[in-house]
């Protein structure tokens, strides 16, 4: 990858209006669903999915992410909510990614826990249209980004992603996009919120969104 391209942003665990207000005024280039029920806070119904995602501007992508779904109930939900791109994030091998892309049409976005050089050359093997790096499943903790420094395939980078610390992994590592989600959340989820919604913080995505850039 040009060095000099910029990074790409995605913020993930989109769950309400005011998330896809602040989305819609900082300008990231995807963002996401997350489809996976016992990711609690930040779980959405495919409808309520599809109702946020009609209020995004054509240019930013949704992305739905699931872990290990079953392929029938993966397929009826990408429908149903209209998303533009799968992101699997469990065990799924690369025939299941195949037949996810070939069913619905969708660029598919795989998801590797990252410990070693080994797992860096599993995951640039993978079949999936795009990569994803990250310390687990949503762990929201920093791996060691050595590791990535002889990547040879353009990736996400997930994991611990704060306002605070993406310039430097910009700056480190320059990866093809940032994924961010706990990182841009309320300390404390609003008063008026439902249950199970997570909230991003309006002001923790500008911030990310704008050191992200300037890096």
């Amino acid at each position: 990858m040009d060095i000099k391209s910029k990074t790409k942003i995605k913020i993930c665990g989109i769950t309400t209006p005011d998330d896809i207000a602040a989305v819609k005024l900082y300008r990231p280039e995807y963002c996401g669903f997350v489809f996976w029920k016992p990711s609690l806070k930040r779980f959405i119904s495919p409808d309520r999915a599809k109702s946020l995602i009609s209020l995004l501007p054509g240019d930013i992508r949704s992305v739905g992410v699931f872990l290990d779904e079953p392929l029938d109930s993966l397929v009826q939900t990408a429908a149903a909510s209209g998303v533009d791109i799968i992101q699997l994030h469990g065990s799924e091998n690369d025939d299941f990614i195949k037949t996810v892309r070939d069913v619905t049409g969708k660029p598919v976005i795989k998801a590797f826990r990252i410990g070693d050089a080994a797992d860096l050359r599993r995951a640039e093997a993978s079949a999936a249209d795009m990569i994803m790096l990250d310390s687990g499943a949503g762990t929201g903790r920093v791996f060691d980004w050595d590791v990535l420094k002889y990547s040879e395939r353009d990736y996400f980078l997930a994991g611990g992603l704060t306002p605070i610390n993406c310039a430097d992994a910009v700056r480190t590592l320059h990866p093809y996009a940032l994924d961010v989600s706990s990182g841009v959340e309320r300390d404390r989820a609003p008063a008026d919120s439902s249950e199970g919604m997570s909230g991003k913080d309006p002001d923790k995505i500008r911030t990310f969104i704008r050191n992200t850039r300037e890096a």
